[in-house]
């Protein structure tokens, strides 16, 4: 019976790190059809430029046996505010700049980041920048973490796509930020198959389709 319990308690544990490790956090995103018409801002709007220091991406990727998460720059941008409000806006995703924070240099952090880089993943050779550009914006309610849902046409790889994020929206002197919680979408939908389920790719070497994000902009009037 000892000898049992040795043997299934390392097989139990392994079960439990596997099945919590590859778990991406937050309240999936569904996508549409891109949007022919984006927001228009007032003439009474301020404009506000990203700070693109100040702002970034952070993303988790998965697959059964845990995950990674790293940044991704934000290489420009601007919003139209006014009382508080995001009226319009736009901003640009740096591909380039994919980085791996949960690993170390020399400890497989330049393999990853450079096989994300690759034709598996995002192809940033030929597809540098990313865009989101806002669609509509509406006032949230029933959460008082979420101000708005912003909606806006997300492109990755020359394929756009709409999308609504949820967001808290805040006015700190003469800036303005828009922070999301964790939210999940579908990297398929974006043309990245690399090791998908939609291929009938092996258990042992699948990535998980959904890709968690958190968007944090900051954005000074000019």
């Amino acid at each position: 019976m000892k000898n049992l319990i040795k043997i299934l308690l390392p097989v139990l544990l392994l079960g439990m790190i596997v099945a919590c490790g590859g778990e991406t956090k937050g309240e999936k995103v569904e996508s549409s059809a891109a949007k022919e018409e984006v927001a228009k801002s007032t003439a009474a709007a301020k404009n506000y430029a990203v700070d693109t220091k100040a702002s970034s991406i952070i993303w988790t990727g998965s697959k059964p046996t845990g995950t990674h998460q790293g940044k991704l720059s934000i290489s420009n941008g601007s919003l139209a505010v006014k009382n508080g409000n995001i009226e319009a806006g736009t901003f640009t995703l740096d591909m380039k700049s994919i980085t791996v924070t949960d690993l170390e240099a020399g400890k497989g952090k330049e393999d990853l980041e450079g096989h994300l880089k690759n034709n598996d993943f995002f192809e940033v050779e030929k597809y540098p920048a990313g865009k989101f550009v806002i669609t509509n914006v509406a006032t949230a309610s029933g959460d008082s973490n979420i101000t708005h849902n912003i909606t806006g046409n997300l492109t990755i790889k020359d394929t756009t796509k709409s999308v609504t994020l949820p967001a808290n929206v805040a006015m700190v002197g003469n800036k303005v930020t828009a922070v999301t919680p964790a939210f999940k979408i579908n990297r398929t939908e974006w043309g990245i198959n690399f090791h998908s389920g939609i291929l009938g790719t092996a258990k042992d070497k699948l990535i998980n389709d959904d890709i968690s994000l958190v968007v944090n902009l900051v954005a000074s009037a000019k």
